[in-house]
């Protein structure tokens, strides 16, 4: 295997590390068997409340970070941006499918936000402005994230033109942004199936289109 492959694979491990399922072994719980089955932040927010949720992101977003900042290099001493990125896919496809955990994981949204953070704080900004938009007026916390990440071949495409992504590095972006984009879609297929049957949660408290109807009396 070449080095870069080893720093893949280095990458796609440390993403393994499942927040969810390694707070919950230190609880005594497992919150696949919980809420919606699901090894994320939302499930874990809605089955075991706001600080252990709080717990989870920090470590799927730092895994991410960590992957793109420091694996990148370790082997071959010369890091590109396509190694960069594609150590970032790597742990978000590790958080989906962790190897130490049966091959059940979370959806890969709190890993894509952490490659974000290391790569491109402002590309980060920008989907979380999607994201906060689509629960200000739907509030399907499953929509916005897939909104939020299909929107990042557009917002690669304007950054590549106002400057704050490189020429040279618009083509593996888009490759990394168009990857994304159809993962999250995926993991998030059973939530598009809820939301089109009507029995998706929303999340109220975001949901602030919903709130301001509900006090305008208007029942739609």
């Amino acid at each position: 295997m070449s080095t870069d492959g080893l720093e893949i694979l280095l990458a796609y491990l440390l993403g393994s590390i499942n927040g969810s399922l390694v707070l919950g072994r230190l609880r005594g719980v497992d919150i696949r068997t919980q809420g919606s089955g699901n090894a994320g932040g939302t499930n874990a927010l809605r089955t075991q409340g706001r600080w252990f949720a709080l717990g989870v992101i920090v470590i799927d977003v730092a895994k991410a970070w960590l992957a793109v900042r420091f694996v990148p290099g370790v082997a071959s001493g010369s890091p590109s941006e396509w190694l960069a990125l594609a150590c970032g896919f790597a742990a978000i496809v590790g958080h989906v499918y962790p190897i130490f955990h049966g091959f059940r994981g979370g959806k890969g949204v709190a890993t894509l936000l952490g490659t974000l953070l290391a790569v491109s704080p402002i590309l980060l900004c920008a989907v979380l402005a999607v994201w906060f938009l689509m629960m200000f007026a739907f509030g399907y916390v499953g929509l916005g994230s897939i909104v939020a990440t299909a929107s990042l071949p557009v917002l690669i495409f304007w950054g590549a033109d106002l400057g704050y992504i490189g020429e040279s590095a618009r083509w593996p972006w888009s490759v990394f942004a168009l990857a994304c984009a159809l993962f999250v879609a995926w993991t998030h297929r059973s939530n598009l199936a809820r939301m089109r049957a009507g029995t998706e949660p929303r999340a109220r408290r975001l949901w602030l289109w919903g709130r301001w109807r509900g006090l305008r009396g208007d029942p739609r």
